[in-house]
Order: C-alpha cells, then structure tokens, then sequence
C-alpha cells in the first residue's frame, strides 16, 4: 500500500513538473493569427480584448459596396455575380467575393446645428432618429453635432434613447463647421466594431467655419473606407436661399459620390424622415464585391475603380453607385 501511494505521489509530482516547463496552451477564446476575421482593406489591424495585442493581418481582398436603381430611383435587388464587372485602372479583375447579405453596421450621424438650421431643427431630429430606429439590433451608432465647432455627443452605443436625448438638447447657433463634423466622425470609425461603415450627414450644405478645408476631407474620406451620404436641406419654399444653401449642393455630392454613397436634396423639410429611411433600407441592400487585385505593387498610389453591369435582359438601363477608388497599401 504505502508503495502504490509513493508511486502515485512520484507521478503527480512529474505531472506537475511537465505543466511547469511546457508552454501553456491556447485558449478557445484567444484564437491564433490566422483566425482572426479581418476588416475590409489591403490591410487590417485587430485588436485583441483580452491581450491587448494588436494582430496585423495582411488582407490582399478589396471589398466594394455597390447600389443598383432603376430610372425611377428603385432599387434593384436579386442580381448576381455575373451581372457585375470591376476595373482596376482600367484592367478587368476576378471577382472571388459576391453577397447580397444583410450585415451589422456602424454608423455616424453627423447632425448640423447651425445657426442657419434654426427653422429645420425639429424636422432634422426626426430624421436622424428615423435612421436609427430602422437599424438592426447588431449596428452600432454614434452622434456628432456641428455648429462653431464639432462636439461628439456620444460614443458607440446600440441605445437609440441615449442619441435621442442628446438630440432634444440640441439648439440652432452658430457658424457651420461641417468639415470638422465630417473628419471627427472619421476619426471616431477608427473604434468601428463593425466591417461595414456608414456615414449620414444632415445639413444645409456650405462650410464657413472649420479648421480642416476641403481637399484635406476628401483625401481623408479616400482613406477611410467609409460611406458616406448626406441629406441635404437647401432653400425651403418661401425662404431666401442662404450662401451655405448656394454652395452645399456640390460640396455634399463631391464627398459622397467618391464613397459609393448618395447625396439627396430635400427642398421641403416633411420629407426629412421618409428621406433617412430610404437611406437606411439602401444600406441594408447593397451588393458587397470582393477582389484580389493583379497589381500587388505595395506604393501607396491611388488606384481608381469602376463597377460596370451587366444586366439581365429586358431591363430598363440601371444606375449604379460604388467607391471610386482606394489607396494602395505602402507594408
């Protein structure tokens, strides 16, 4: 007896002893490198949560979101791969990613208020929490006012009341600076759980007080792989158009078109909230286009993209909006 326990004992101690001088093994829940599910982008970092480390992945996978309309601003679902070609500088490139699927997003409402917005304020309010409330339970959202100066109202919350009373305390004062607005909710995309990112911009247009000017914005939105669209509320009848309502048009529609987003004009305020709408159900049905690009040159250069189709017949012709373009990695 007393030799068996002895025996036992011995073998404990050399279990022991073999748990000390062997590495420990890999958690379930801290997953290896190759594991880690990558953002869209040439290149990806990732966090993780409970290492603190930050996992670089190199990701050679382009990702395109692409609207289909009708001539009547429809949109047109249910078509297919073969129904798409994409050109990268003018060479033709294999689509190995097509979906259609409806996936989590983070999204930034970029909400003006401007002095200039004093008699579209509650109108706009609406809007944004319209566009809210149509998100799903796995989006995320976050808030950015703008009048003097930009002010992030609130982080990335799921909770459509923490943005709703942040808006209700909101008043119409100020200069516009819209620009800032725009590059703060860039900025905080930086923290986006989510692959796909959105941007809603509502606002009388015109910028007239940032500190950041327009060509440094669009460089920004090139290197950001963010949507973004806009609302934008210009002359209202019976109001004289403001110098900001003369020039918001063509800034609005500069910044979003390079995106793959979509600039909408809205000339009578009850129509705001049936405008976000429509924005959020075209966010929820977009075709998402993956590709691998022949130049795997690492130059930084800006490389231009073009999403032609190819429609089924007997179709009306189809308008279609995509990102122009994207920066090549420089690593």
């Amino acid at each position: 007896m007393k030799a068996r326990t002895v025996f036992v004992l011995a073998g404990l101690s050399f279990f022991l002893l073999v748990c000390l001088l062997t590495p420990p093994f890999l958690l379930a829940d801290d997953p290896p490198a190759a594991a880690v599910q990558a953002m869209p982008g040439p290149l990806s970092e990732r966090s993780s949560s409970r290492s603190g480390r930050t996992i670089r992945v190199d990701v050679d996978l382009v990702l395109v979101n692409v609207t289909v309309t009708d001539p009547f601003n429809r949109l047109v679902t249910g078509l297919e791969k073969e129904n798409f070609k994409v050109l990268e500088d003018q060479g033709e490139q294999d689509i190995l990613h097509f979906s259609s699927e409806d996936v989590p997003i983070s999204l930034g409402v970029i909400f003006d208020v401007s002095g200039s917005m004093s008699n579209k304020l509650d109108k706009s309010r609406m809007a944004a929490l319209q566009f809210l409330k149509t998100a799903n339970p796995a989006d995320e959202f976050f808030l950015v006012t703008f009048s003097d100066r930009a002010v992030q109202q609130t982080s990335f919350t799921s909770s459509v009341e923490e943005v709703q009373s942040r808006l209700m305390f909101t008043r119409a004062k100020g200069r516009t600076a819209l620009l800032d607005g725009i590059y703060l909710g860039l900025n905080q995309m930086r923290s986006a759980h989510n692959a796909r990112r959105a941007l809603l911009i509502i606002s009388d247009g015109g910028d007239n007080h940032s500190r950041y000017n327009e060509n440094d914005i669009k460089r920004f939105v090139k290197e950001s792989d963010v949507q973004l669209y806009s609302i934008g509320i210009f002359n209202p009848i019976g109001t004289r158009p403001t110098s900001e309502e003369v020039t918001g048009p063509m800034l609005l529609s500069s910044l979003t078109e390079t995106t793959g987003g979509r600039s909408f004009a809205v000339q009578n305020i009850d129509d705001l909230p049936d405008v976000a709408t429509k924005i959020s159900i075209e966010l929820r049905n977009q075709y998402v286009i993956g590709y691998r690009p022949h130049n795997r040159a690492r130059d930084g250069r800006w490389r231009k993209i073009r999403v032609k189709l190819l429609p089924p017949p007997g179709l009306p012709p189809l308008n279609v909006y995509a990102k122009t373009g994207y920066y090549a990695p420089t690593e």
